[in-house]
């Protein structure tokens, strides 16, 4: 169904000539754009307007009796609307859910509405139509091709980022060298910057506001000085920074203002005049700002851990000390707070107001869901908190996946979405729902499967000490699900295990169980809608590696 090389095409030819109808738009129930064609007397704010109308015609009108049942119409400011669904499924099927999009088409006010109503039914019956693919004799049938492998796809550009990265990380202090770079230099799965890049390569050209972006990229010349430049300024004392002057760094003698020395500007042509509309097309590229960006992810990442293991006491990260292990408490710590802070400062430098708010809301969500972490299985942790403690299995759940989102797929989801942006998606367009509501899922399947592996794989295949939740007074997935079979788990859940004898018990409990079984059925549920949402991204390389990603990361074992 879903061609998007050729929606555009599609599209076109609703037009008439005479601007009798003059925009035809592709969106979701929900509004948000998937393609559209129009006339040159559509503006792209008229583009977003109507998505908005679209969905609200559609929700209102589409049950109403007569002619127009099954489609929405309505006259409006903008002339009349004709909204109809796109969906292969049957009329009975179609009764029963919203459908997977809508196509919209949008005329003067003297326009035909049965000229209208019947353009877009053959019009939508052509996009709702599954592709069809001839079937094979029985013996010339092949099997199903391996899934792009996405480590082989962007392997290049991870050991680069990585390479990179270490130079982000200097400091005057040693120990701070040594910290900031310690996790960096252990082998991990670079998932974070793995969804940012796939995101990058498999939506780069389907936003409006690509060719700008793409312009910039290729002949702004002090942006690019900016984004490799140290992270602090070289007059300016601050931390390390190669090229500081001596006066700067001193302390010999008492700081005297100096005059700057001129700088000459850059050179940077003026952009070009970009048409108002712009037909999706994959570049398979990726931007500066995006591969920076994959860094700063990974950052974050990092910072996390140095945190959770001073917090959760961890002997052992990626197979060898952890950090505290290693360095101390309090290095750790500050390691984590060095490298948030370098974070923010190449935050800063990518040019996207939208970009910076949802990496700094990663930071916050962080936070917050270490918070909910302490309180959330028996409410000891925090006794200041005016918050009960949960006291049903419901509770504990919603307060279990929502803390699984602020903690690991906040980042995933937040990050992919942010790739996006900055390749030129717009307010309304689907590119940015896709990649988060990818990047949740995925995360949420991900922390699902490390929870299970905490229960089913050993230290040595973790790379981190086994059944440490549970140690640590944490009820997962497993746990709660075993519960439900033994309600012995209830009372233990709820003194976060620290009775005599209590982790010994749960352990047997929970294994005895089908907690980690179940546990994994979930995973695979959020990691299929995950898969799902792929589909409304154009074919490539870029998008059969995330959906192999989907399948990977439920079958993983460490």
């Amino acid at each position: 169904m879903l061609n998007l090389p050729t929606l555009h095409t599609y599209l076109t030819q609703l037009l008439s000539p005479t601007d009798t109808i003059h925009t035809a738009l592709l969106l979701t129930p929900e509004g948000a754009v998937v393609s559209f064609a129009c006339s040159s007397t559509a503006s792209s704010n008229e583009i977003w307007i109507l998505a908005g109308l679209s969905a609200e015609v559609w929700a209102e009108t589409r049950g109403e009796e007569g002619d127009g049942k099954g489609m929405g119409m309505v006259e409006s400011e903008l002339g009349r609307i004709v909204v109809v669904p796109v969906d292969d499924a049957s009329p009975e099927v179609q009764n029963e859910r919203e459908p997977l999009l809508l196509l919209a088409v949008n005329g003067g006010a003297e326009a035909d509405w049965k000229t209208m109503s019947a353009s877009s039914r053959r019009h939508h019956s052509a996009l709702a139509q599954p592709q069809t693919r001839p079937s094979p004799a029985p013996q010339s049938q092949t099997p199903t091709p391996p899934k792009t492998d996405p480590y082989a796809l962007l392997a290049p550009h991870l050991d680069q980022l990585r390479t990179s990265l270490l130079t982000l990380l200097g400091s005057s202090h040693p120990s701070l060298n040594a910290i900031a770079q310690y996790y960096f230099l252990h082998p991990s799965k670079q998932l974070r910057p793995l969804l940012v890049l796939l995101f990058a390569r498999a939506t780069n050209g389907l936003g409006a506001g690509f060719p700008e972006v793409k312009w910039a990229a290729d002949h702004s010349t002090a942006r690019q000085q900016e984004l490799d430049a140290p992270l602090t300024r070289k007059d300016v004392l601050c931390d390390w920074n190669p090229s500081m002057p001596d006066h700067t760094a001193s302390f010999d003698t008492v700081f005297e203002m100096r005059m700057p020395p001129s700088q000459p500007l850059p050179h940077t042509p003026p952009p070009p005049v970009f048409h108002q509309t712009h037909s999706p097309a994959l570049t398979h590229t990726l931007l500066p700002t995006q591969l920076r960006l994959a860094q700063i992810v990974e950052m974050i990442h990092v910072a996390s851990l140095l945190h959770d293991d001073v917090l959760d006491k961890s002997p052992l990260r990626r197979g060898a000390a952890s950090a505290p292990a290693a360095f101390g408490n309090k290095v750790a710590v500050l390691g984590g707070d060095f490298l948030l802070g370098r974070a923010s400062a190449a935050l800063s430098r990518l040019g996207s107001n939208e970009t910076v708010e949802l990496i700094s809301s990663v930071i916050v969500n962080l936070v917050e869901g270490e918070i909910l972490q302490m309180k959330g299985n028996g409410g000891e942790a925090l006794h200041s908190s005016p918050s009960p403690s949960p006291s049903t299995p419901s509770d504990k759940w919603s307060i279990y996946l929502k803390k699984t989102y602020l903690k690991t797929a906040s980042l995933m989801a937040k990050g992919a979405r942010a790739a996006v942006v900055l390749g030129g998606c717009r307010e309304g367009e689907v590119w940015k729902e896709v990649a988060y509501a990818y990047g949740r899922n995925l995360g949420i399947a991900f922390q699902l499967i490390d929870d299970t592996l905490d229960f089913s794989s050993s230290t040595a295949q973790l790379g981190k000490p086994g059944f440490a939740d549970i140690r640590l007074g944490l009820a997962t997935g497993p746990a709660l699900y075993a519960a439900e079979e033994f309600p012995e788990l209830v009372g233990m859940i709820g003194r976060r295990f620290g009775g005599d004898g209590d982790v010994e018990r749960a352990l047997t409990l929970i294994s005895s169980s089908r907690g980690v079984e179940r546990t994994r059925e979930l995973a695979r549920v959020h990691a299929e809608k995950a898969r799902e949402v792929l589909a409304l991204l154009p074919s490539s390389e870029a998008r059969d590696a995330l959906e192999g990603l989907t399948e990977g990361v439920v079958r993983r074992r460490w």
